[in-house]
C-alpha cells in the first residue's frame, strides 16, 4: 500500500522530523495495526496476545476478524480501540489519584473509546460525564456505554459553552479535540483528501474556543487531559503554550518508558507526547496534561424543591431491587414508563446535569413499569452490577448466539418460562422471554447485527477461532 500523501504535509514532516521522514512515511504505507481493549469486569484477560506497553487490558491482533460476528463484542466483553489512544491510561494512573471519587467528563466522547476506557479506570464511587456535541452520534456513545455496563456514567449531548457553565464541577477534565486527523491518514483515506493548511489553522483555532469554553468547568487543582489524532505543531504544542497564557494552567510530566518509542515533546515548558508510526505500533496521537491552579470553586448544590429526577415509589423499588447486586449504592428514579438506577452518592450534582444539559442516557436502564409488572431492558442484561441470581441465564453456542443478535427466534430448551438471560461465553447478550413454545427475542432493532448471517453461519466458519480465545 503506498499513500499519494498531500505535497504540504510531506513538507511540513520533512521539517518536523528531518532524517527520520523516510521511515516514517514507509510506516505510513504498512498496514494499520488492530488492537482492542478488554474489559475486565465482563471476562479475563486473553493469554498469548502482546499487549499494548502502555495499557493492562490492551492487545494486539494479528489480523482484523470480522468483530460483527463475534457475540463477546455485542456483549461489552472488549472494545476496538486503536493502541496509541489508549496512552490515556498513563495520564490518569500518573496525574490523577483513581481511587478517589472523581467528578470526570469526556468532552468528545463518540464513539467511546475514551469514555469506556476511562469507565474501567475510575472507582466504582466516581461519576463519568460522556458528552457528544452530535446527536446520532451521542447515541451510538450511549449505545456502546450501556453495553460495556459500568453504570455511573451520564451521556449528554451538548454544545462545551454549555457544560463550561456548570463551574467547578469536574476534577478531570478529557478533551480529544477534533483535528485535521493527520494520524490518521492510513486508517482513513477521507482525513487525507480533507486535509489542507486551511484546515489546520481552522481546526487550531476551534481547539482554542472549546478549551475556552470548558475550562470553568474544571475545578481548581483539577487535571486536563488534551489530545488529538494529528501530528502538527499548531492543533498540539501551540495550543497548550497559548492556554497556559491565557488561564492558570501549569505543565504536568509524564514518565514513559524507553521501550515505548513515544516522543516527548516540550514548548514553552509545556510538556506533550507524540507518537509516529515509525516508533510505536499505532497510528499518529498527540496527548499533554495540564493542571488548573486557580478559578472559581462550585457552589454547593441544594436539594430543589421541584427535583427533575423523581424517586420512584416504593412498590415500584421493589419490583427491581433485588435485580441489582448492591441496592443501597443506587437510588431508583422513575421518568415516564422507565425505573433507572443512579448512583446514589452523587444525586444532587446529577440533579445540575439533568437540569442544565440534554442527557441522552444515564445510570442503569432497569425496566419499563406497566400495571405493576416490570419488564427488564437492555442495559440491564449488559450491566456490569446486574444481580447473578436475580434471573435464569441460558448459554447458547455461536450460531444461536448471532441468531438472536441477529433478532432471529431462537429456543432456549433448557430453561423455565419467563424472562432469560442470554449469554455466550459467560458473557451476557441481552434478554429472551420464554413462553410455553417459544422465545420472544428482546434484543433491540436498533442493535441487531444486520449483515447477512448465511456465509457465518457455515460449519467452517463457526470453528474458527474468535478474538478472545474461540467458542
Amino acid at each position: 500500500m503506498s499513500l499519494e500523501l498531500p505535497a504540504s504535509f510531506q513538507t511540513r514532516m520533512q521539517t518536523q522530523l528531518g532524517a527520520a521522514y523516510p521511515a516514517f512515511a514507509q510506516a505510513l504505507a504498512q498496514p494499520s495495526p488492530t488492537s482492542i481493549r478488554v474489559n475486565q469486569a465482563k471476562t479475563a484477560l486473553p493469554e498469548g496476545l502482546p499487549q499494548v506497553p502502555w495499557s493492562e487490558t490492551g492487545f494486539y491482533l494479528s489480523a482484523r476478524p470480522s468483530f460483527t460476528l463475534d457475540p463477546l463484542f455485542h456483549g461489552g466483553a472488549y472494545y476496538v480501540q486503536e493502541a496509541s489512544s489508549m496512552f490515556l491510561e498513563q495520564a490518569l494512573r500518573q496525574c490523577v489519584d483513581l481511587k478517589e471519587p472523581l467528578a470526570v467528563l469526556d468532552l468528545c466522547g463518540a464513539p467511546g473509546g475514551k469514555s469506556t476506557h476511562i469507565a474501567s479506570l475510575l472507582s466504582p464511587e466516581s461519576l463519568l460525564v460522556a458528552n457528544e456535541v452530535i446527536k446520532p452520534r451521542a447515541n451510538i456513545l450511549a449505545e456502546n456505554i450501556q453495553k460495556w455496563g459500568s453504570g455511573n456514567v451520564v451521556v449528554t449531548n451538548n454544545d462545551p459553552s454549555h457544560i463550561g457553565q456548570l463551574t467547578g464541577f469536574f476534577d478531570v477534565m478529557v478533551v480529544d479535540a477534533p483535528c485535521s486527523g493527520e494520524g490518521m491518514f492510513r486508517k482513513d483515506p477521507d482525513a487525507m483528501s480533507e486535509w489542507s493548511e486551511a484546515n489546520v489553522k481552522l481546526c487550531s483555532e476551534r481547539q482554542r474556543r472549546i478549551l475556552m469554553d470548558v475550562w470553568d468547568a474544571l475545578k481548581p487543582g483539577g487535571v486536563l487531559i488534551y489530545s488529538t489524532c494529528t501530528y502538527n505543531l499548531e492543533e498540539n504544542e501551540e495550543n497548550l503554550a497559548w492556554l497556559a497564557k491565557q488561564q492558570d494552567a501549569e505543565t504536568l510530566a509524564l514518565q514513559l518508558h524507553p521501550d515505548w518509542g513515544v516522543t516527548a515533546t516540550e514548548l514553552e515548558g509545556m510538556h506533550g507526547y507524540r507518537f509516529y508510526p515509525h516508533q510505536t505500533q499505532g497510528e499518529g496521537f498527540f496527548l499533554a496534561a495540564v493542571r488548573k491552579t486557580d478559578g472559581e470553586e462550585a457552589r454547593p448544590y441544594r436539594k430543589s424543591k421541584r427535583p427533575f429526577l423523581v424517586i420512584a415509589s416504593k412498590q415500584e423499588k421493589a419490583l427491581v431491587q433485588d435485580w441489582l447486586r448492591e441496592p443501597k449504592f443506587w437510588e431508583i428514579v422513575k421518568h415516564k414508563e422507565t425505573l433507572r438506577a443512579l448512583p446514589n452518592a452523587w444525586m444532587l450534582e446529577l440533579e445540575q446535569l439533568y437540569e442544565n444539559l440534554r442527557v441522552v442516557y444515564g445510570g442503569i436502564e432497569l425496566a419499563e413499569v406497566m400495571k405493576n409488572n416490570a419488564k427488564p431492558l437492555p442495559a440491564l442484561a449488559l450491566s456490569q452490577h446486574l444481580a447473578e441470581d436475580a434471573f435464569p441465564a441460558a448459554e447458547v453456542d455461536l450460531a444461536t448466539a448471532l441468531k438472536y443478535l441477529h433478532r432471529e427466534d431462537v429456543s432456549l430448551e433448557e430453561s423455565a418460562n419467563g424472562w432469560v438471560l442470554v449469554q455466550f461465553n459467560g458473557v451476557a447478550l441481552g434478554w429472551g422471554k420464554k413462553l410455553q413454545n417459544r422465545v420472544n427475542n428482546h434484543y433491540p432493532k436498533e442493535w441487531r447485527i444486520r449483515m447477512s448471517l448465511d456465509e457465518a453461519l457455515q460449519p467452517e466458519n463457526l470453528a474458527k477461532q474468535f478474538v478472545l480465545g474461540g467458542q
